[in-house]
């Protein structure tokens, strides 16, 4: 029997997937508004608003996805199940969203060079009608977004969309008024500036836990003192701490003990503590009596330290 770390995420897995799909159709249907309107009305802006439309119906997409992997249990070939699913979409999203505003800034600057005219009141229309479908998404995703590194992904897609509309309601406006149709383009690359910089620290972030990093806000120091602070421990090491996905630690200490013959009762006391002070929820100790000075010299310190 495979004894895995299985989270009981059901009832906010399945508000998670209702919001999701909520927004997904959405999203789907106003980014087909979109490309008919930047068609019809000669808008850049507005056609790169559909296409990152489609990458926000992609992420979604694969949120949803992952939130299904991760609720399937562990297995003999995928012993600590599925979570890691939920940190590859982050990724995989970090990259379209890089790929797609490249793309953006590139055929920007080829219509800086010769602007053409945009119907802008059409335009303003379809980018109020947006704002008001991406705001209602960014709302629906907000309370999510802290939790899960793969909502927070689809969160980014949809912030970004946000400010991507209020730049082609700018835009639309300035057109209208003056005509001068340079902003379509120069909007555009604007857009694409801050969505590159949103996707960069989501890219850094998937990229720690996919390479096993220690997780942000827990000091192995601090860890290894509150392991040490506790009678009967000698020693730590080949002490480890990485994230299986977003707000789920894990940590490996071997640690050299008094009596063995404690050990169990140590270890149990150990983890409640880990857990308290540093919400790590699934932690593996090894006791042993092997001695060696340099650790038996770390822990004394720590406890006449703290």
């Amino acid at each position: 029997m495979i004894e895995g770390s299985h989270h009981n995420y059901s009832f906010k897995e399945l508000k998670e997937k209702k919001v999701l799909t909520l927004i997904l159709i959405l999203t789907m249907c106003f980014m087909i508004v979109e490309v008919i309107a930047g068609f019809y009305t000669g808008s850049l802006a507005l056609l790169s608003d559909a296409t990152h439309m489609f990458t926000d119906a992609f992420a979604i997409s694969l949120a949803l996805l992952a939130i299904w992997f991760s609720l399937r249990p562990p297995t003999s070939g995928k012993t600590f199940g599925f979570y890691r699913a939920e940190i590859l979409a982050a990724f995989f999203n970090s990259l379209i969203l890089l790929a797609i505003s490249i793309g953006i800034i590139v055929e920007a600057y080829k219509r800086l060079s010769n602007p053409s005219e945009v119907k802008s009141l059409e335009m303003t229309v379809v980018a109020v009608i947006g704002l008001f479908v991406n705001l209602l998404g960014v709302f629906l995703l907000s309370k999510y977004r802290s939790k899960n590194l793969n909502i927070k992904g689809a969160f980014y897609h949809i912030i970004s969309d946000a400010i991507g509309s209020l730049g082609t309601l700018a835009a639309g406006l300035i057109m209208l008024k003056t005509r001068w149709y340079y902003a379509d383009p120069a909007i555009s690359i604007l857009i694409s500036f801050l969505i590159i910089r949103a996707a960069w620290v989501l890219l850094q972030d998937s990229i720690h836990i996919l390479l096993e990093g220690t997780p942000k806000g827990i000091d192995l120091n601090s860890v290894e003192t509150a392991i040490c602070s506790h009678d009967g421990v000698l020693g730590v090491h080949d002490l480890h701490a990485w994230t299986l996905t977003q707000g789920f630690e894990a940590l490996s200490a071997h640690m050299v003990v008094r009596d063995m013959g404690i050990s169990e009762g140590l270890i149990e006391e150990i983890k409640g503590n880990l857990y308290n002070k540093f919400k790590i929820s699934h932690v593996t100790l090894q006791a042993e009596t092997r001695e060696c000075e340099p650790i038996n010299m770390t822990c004394y310190e720590s406890r006449t330290h703290s």
